[in-house]
């Protein structure tokens, strides 16, 4: 006999699942995208043991009749594509006809459907059916997947604690909640409530319900268009960021995507408003004609290839930065948050009940006796007093209370009524670009801050911060405009010496070098000499500029022009802007002050930072008790 055969579909199937089932969450979104294909405006979600135990998903979309149930759970069986025209169409989130396959391969699944006309409810165990009975006539579907990895020890072995599954889960029903505000979302863990959305097609409530009503009244809402894409979503102002990436939510036609260069874009609109290694919370929506993308790159439809993709990156970075430039924000000074006035019983929030220290304990536990995904009645018991107990505690929601460990977007969540009442109004930020704020001097605080006050309250002002905005915008100008008229010869030639792979990169890329004002000659292999450089560079300091710029061509190998300009910008008027402890006159500071008033964007330096910083008069009678 020969050495291949054809695999059974009961191990096809598992194989698949390895693709597909990575975790609980991943069974989540498989079924909860079905009940969005399906039409649902209700999804509800229940959670045991983070989706191991227990994981139940209720709709009241289309649902299936007998035939089309028992079908669903063949490989590759799907209602969404036909013939391969339909492969290159896709709006809907589900088409290969793996998922419900490769779940019932490795669980034991309990369907209840029904048409409207006709229904099913059946047992599956191992992808094997076990019970077939009529359904109940209530219109929709409900899936109950059991017993998770029951027969697949070895993936059960690498799932993490409960917490760490549930968060991928809530993570992952946030994202789903903001690219469909018009369903209304309930996720539950035992009887917990971990998100609730009212389905009303308002995504700024949604936002609030994630990420706070603070957070969310500081978010902007941007737009734009191009031949083949229209953009929208909201945007944090740069006062509000975070330390991951992981806030960036990025939906192309509906579904939600992993998108390395849509994020970089994001970042790059916010070039020189954050301070480094700061990011800022983005929902972005992309709708284009489904022929300009390739969702079947993928088994967990994560990633997608986009067609004219530079020219959606550039529509991207140009909107959201138009829309950020477009606000006048001076930041503010923390100052006493103004309760809502919402009734008590409204506005009470549910903060996660679990104590870490416990939780550790449990988990612990749980991990040193279980090695299925069965658990015991006394595990069970254990996992359900951890998960089930009362709210420790129920207060007004608080940005600050959310720590930045936990999942991305994994945030406490106020109840339907709590994100209604609390706004009287839509949120909205102001759009009127004001004029920088007329002010005088009083004076200056260590060498390092200048104090000048207006008629409500004060600025303080980072001096090295202020000129660095200053200097970065006029070496921007000057550098996007390298002038020979505006060279400067050197008495003595400036050399450089590279190793003999170094120095072939720099000459392929000695044209860009030029434009922001280096003239490199060759001098011998692997030297260069520099015999002039453009008269506004920083005196004293051309030796290093130059080597600085020379570096950045050499780490980054392929050059971006604009990028290198940029760089070059922001390393000039950072080495040549006046620092910490360094005594000004007061001409001398309102020489600044009237510099920065002419600044394009004068509210943070090249590197994010803010310049000046806003105490108003009832801060300040605030802190010294005179109003209460």
């Amino acid at each position: 006999m020969g050495k291949i055969h054809i695999m059974d579909e009961w191990l096809s199937n598992k194989i698949a699942a390895g693709e597909v089932v990575e975790r609980p969450a991943s069974v989540v979104k498989e079924l909860v995208e079905n009940a969005i294909d399906a039409g649902s405006t209700q999804i509800e979600v229940f959670l045991e043991e983070a989706g191991l135990a227990k994981i139940q998903v209720t709709d009241n979309g289309s649902g299936m009749d007998e035939e089309d149930a028992m079908k669903s759970f063949a490989r590759h069986a799907t209602s969404k594509i036909v013939n391969e025209h339909d492969l290159f169409r896709i709006r809907t989130l589900g088409f290969r006809g793996e998922a419900l396959a490769s779940i019932a391969s490795v669980s034991k699944i309990h369907l209840k459907t029904f048409d409207g006309t006709s229904g099913i409810d059946i047992v599956l165990e191992g992808g094997q059916l076990k019970e077939r009975h009529a359904a109940p006539s209530r219109r929709g579907t409900d899936m109950t997947v059991s017993q998770l990895f029951f027969n697949t020890p070895a993936r059960l072995k690498y799932m993490k604690t409960i917490q760490t599954e549930l968060g991928h889960t809530i993570d992952l029903m946030n994202r789903l909640a903001l690219c469909n505000p018009d369903i209304a979302f309930k996720l539950m863990h035992y009887d917990q409530l971990l998100l609730q959305t009212n389905g009303r097609g308002n995504v700024q409530q949604v936002l609030a319900s994630i990420y706070g009503i603070q957070n969310a009244k500081k978010m902007i809402r941007f737009e734009g268009a191009s031949n083949d894409y229209r953009i929208s979503g909201y945007a944090t102002l740069p006062e509000v960021t975070r330390a991951s990436k992981n806030y960036m939510s990025i939906f192309v036609n509906g579904r939600w995507v992993k998108h390395f260069l849509a994020q970089k874009a994001i970042v790059d609109a916010y070039h020189t408003f954050l301070p480094i290694e700061r990011f800022p919370i983005v929902v972005l929506f992309v709708e284009g004609d489904p022929y300009l993308t390739d969702v079947n790159v993928h088994p967990a439809k994560h990633q997608i290839r986009l067609s004219k993709e530079t020219e959606l990156m550039e529509l991207v970075q140009r909107t959201i930065r138009e829309a950020i430039r477009a606000v006048h924000r001076v930041p503010e000074a923390v100052k006493p948050q103004k309760p809502v006035k919402v009734p008590s019983e409204q506005m009470n929030i549910f903060k996660p009940s679990f104590d870490t220290s416990r939780l550790q304990q449990v988990s612990e536990r749980l991990a040193a006796t279980t090695t299925t995904s069965t658990m015991t009645p006394q595990q069970r018991d254990v996992a359900k007093e951890l998960y089930s107990a009362p709210v420790i505690e129920k207060q007004a929601y608080e940005p600050r209370q959310v720590a930045e460990e936990l999942s991305p977007i994994m945030q406490p969540t106020t109840t339907e009524e709590t994100v209604i009442d609390a706004y009287e109004q839509p949120i909205d930020v102001e759009q009127d670009r004001e004029h920088f704020p007329a002010v005088e001097i009083v004076g200056q605080i260590h060498g390092t801050y200048i104090v000048a006050q207006m008629e409500e309250g004060f600025y303080l002002i980072d001096q090295h911060a202020a000129q660095e905005r200053i200097k970065y915008e006029y070496f921007r100008d000057k550098v996007g405009e390298v002038d020979a008229n505006e060279r400067q010869a050197l008495l003595l030639p400036l050399t450089f010496h590279y190793a003999a792979d170094e120095a072939l990169a720099l000459r392929e890329h000695r044209a860009e070098l030029e434009q922001v004002g280096v003239f490199l000659e060759d001098f011998g292999q692997g030297s260069f000499i520099v015999r002039e450089h453009p008269s506004w560079f920083p005196k004293g300091m051309e030796q290093e500029i130059i080597e600085d710029l020379l570096e950045q061509v050499l780490r980054f190998k392929k050059t971006d022009i604009k990028k290198l300009r940029e760089e070059a910008a922001i390393m000039m008027s950072c080495k040549k802007s006046i620092k910490a402890n360094y005594y000004l006159t007061k001409e001398q500071m309102e020489k600044l002050i009237n510099d920065l008033r002419q600044c394009e964007h004068p509210f943070t330096c090249p590197h994010g930072r803010p310049v000046l910083i806003n105490f108003t008069t009832y801060e300040i009678e605030k802190m010294f008790k005179r109003v209460m």
